[in-house]
């Protein structure tokens, strides 16, 4: 099956591609950057989308394997869902809906990242929201004997969202990140079906 772009998303593309000016991305690279401008109609993402090495090729091989896809907020979830229903199907877990009890202290997107990586330990993770989650996720990463398979790390903020991308870039767990305050469920969504798309091509031509 072909994913069929409407042809607004199609007209954006090419929008952005005239506008977008002289880039460093890779041709994939560059698939998500164009998914991420389309979403926010701002150029300042190609200066603060971070991609660790080989991290697309990653990315891709584990959404076409099925892996579960585990997102700190409901928004991000739903902005996923209908390119993962048209693509592999992954199972999408939501970690605020997930939360069990959070002690005193814990927000419960954090609580529930850390309850999702116990049972999902190797899941693709999605956060665009929370950077409280983010850096509970880095700090416990060392302590599961198999470390998640990427992580989208693009949390919106002014409070603790510097240092949890920070975490994240020293983490060594394949990622995709954004530097500064910028990002949120939009970003992370958009990043996420970029890769599911991007994955489903190269399935579908080979």
């Amino acid at each position: 099956m072909t994913l069929i772009l409407h042809p607004i998303l199609q007209q954006s593309f090419a929008t952005i591609d005239r506008e977008i000016g002289s880039h460093h991305f890779s041709v994939q690279q560059y698939a998500v950057l164009r998914r991420v401008i389309h979403s926010t109609a701002d150029f300042e993402f190609r200066e603060l989308l971070r991609f660790s090495p080989d991290v697309v090729a990653v990315a891709t091989a584990a959404l076409a394997a099925g892996t579960p896809i585990v997102t700190d907020v409901k928004m991000v979830s739903m902005g996923i869902q209908t390119v993962v229903q048209q693509t592999f199907q992954n199972p999408i877990v939501t970690a605020v809906d997930a939360c069990q009890s959070p002690p005193s202290g814990q927000t419960r997107t954090e609580t529930g990242m850390l309850q999702c990586l116990q049972v999902h330990p190797q899941a693709i993770y999605v956060i665009g929201n929370a950077p409280t989650a983010l850096s509970a996720l880095c700090r416990q990463i060392a302590h599961v004997p198999k470390p998640p398979s990427l992580i989208i790390g693009v949390p919106v903020g002014f409070i603790g969202v510097l240092e949890a991308k920070s975490a994240l870039a020293q983490s060594g767990i394949p990622h995709i990140r954004t530097e500064g305050r910028k990002g949120g469920s939009p970003v992370a969504a958009a990043i996420t079906n970029a890769l599911l798309t991007l994955a489903w091509q190269q399935r579908n031509t080979h």
